[in-house]
């Protein structure tokens, strides 16, 4: 029951069909493109701010709450924006939807781990997180494919209602999710007790440590990249309609990644650092090929980083001691979040003057450098 309350509140999570039309939504309403750049950054900031002291929070007081209030307060933000359309209720929803990815963020990894250790299964985390990963992905593949015909049939409101009763039934899932704290967990630790013990643990241990930085490095970059693989796409000159099915393939590599997890996470240190530079070196050449058969390439590559996501994140889990499981989580969380906006950064300072694909293997070789943290700790 577990693993099915995690599955189907990953699926939900991301089965939202405001993804694919909200841009349109602020279009339609007048917003610019740069106050719809701004809107993103407040998004970005607000999650950063809040990252941490969720996490805190998730552990002085209660994971599952957060886990359900987390998803009622994205739900919130996106009735607003139907509701109520204008830049600074734009502002407020991204506010709110900051705030509720920032309650689920480590709370979510967190209950899985303890209870899954409760139950004597922590061995199998690191399969039902792969599976959570992927269900997450068929969420938003799902809301996309639906999308169109819901917009065509009854408009923003048609959207906005379906997003806003995903968001319900996610808050209602995790409900159903157990929650069984040991002795000196929450209810016993005040917020600021916990808020320094993990945060003490991050910097103090140096496995903790070298585990949170393979989360945020490993995380950051291949997501930040994904989000310009449309552009890559229509570089190789691919009709503009052949695109999607580019980013379809990008998607399947993704999923599969997250479906091998659990065979692969006896993988050792060595094997892990491989998998790392092998799939920075597939990213490059499939990036610099320039013809759209190197999406097969890329599509093992994301594969491949999609599945040492999910093992840097199982590495974390079985470092953490103590109550402060979640705020160390978050602390990761909060990592990745300003790797990626290094990484948005750095794509866009270096395709000002380069191509995507030259660009695509430039800020793949990073994970070579990367690959070396897990061999630190042997």
């Amino acid at each position: 029951m577990l693993a099915v309350s995690l599955y189907v509140y990953a699926f939900l999570s991301e089965f939202i069909l405001i993804y694919p039309v909200y841009a349109l939504l602020f279009t339609d309403t007048g917003i610019s493109v740069a106050e719809v750049s701004s809107l993103f950054v407040i998004w970005s900031v607000t999650g950063m701010v809040l990252e941490v002291p969720s996490g805190a929070w998730a552990d002085a007081v209660s994971r599952r709450l957060l886990l359900v209030l987390g998803p009622l307060l994205s739900g919130a933000g996106f009735a607003l924006w139907v509701l109520f359309p204008s830049y600074w209720v734009f502002a407020a929803g991204f506010v709110l939807w900051g705030a509720g990815e920032s309650l689920v963020s480590g709370a979510y990894e967190a209950l899985a781990y303890e209870e899954m250790e409760r139950r004597g299964q922590s061995g199998g985390y690191a399969r039902v997180m792969g599976r959570a990963t992927a269900l997450g992905l068929a969420g938003s593949a799902a809301a996309i494919g639906l999308a169109s015909p819901v917009f065509a049939a009854g408009g923003y409101p048609a959207v906005g209602v379906a997003s806003v009763l995903a968001c319900v039934l996610c808050a209602a899932t995790a409900l159903t999710l157990p929650e069984h704290r040991a002795r000196g967990g929450a209810g016993q630790w005040s917020y600021l007790a916990t808020l320094r013990e993990g945060i003490g643990l991050a910097r103090a241990d140096r496995g903790v440590l070298r585990a949170v930085l393979l989360v945020a490095f490993v995380t950051a970059i291949w997501g930040a990249l994904e989000e310009y693989v449309p552009f890559l796409g229509a570089e190789t000159g691919v009709a503009r309609a052949t695109i999607p099915l580019l980013i379809l393939l990008v998607w399947v590599g993704a999923t599969a990644g997250g479906l091998l997890a659990g065979p692969a996470e006896r993988l050792r240190s060595r094997g892990y650092a491989a998998l790392l530079g092998l799939a920075a070196l597939a990213m490059a050449v499939g990036a610099l090929s320039g013809h759209p058969a190197g999406f097969v390439a890329i599509a093992l590559a994301v594969g491949a980083f999609q599945l040492a996501q999910v093992l840097a994140d199982v590495r974390l889990q079985e470092r953490i001691t103590g109550p402060a499981r979640a705020t160390v989580t978050s602390v990761a969380g909060l990592g990745t979040n300003v790797v990626t906006l290094g990484a948005y950064t750095a794509y866009g300072t270096a395709s000002a003057s380069l191509p995507h694909g030259v660009t695509f293997a430039l800020l793949a070789l990073p994970y070579l450098v990367i690959a070396l943290i897990p061999l630190a700790a042997r």
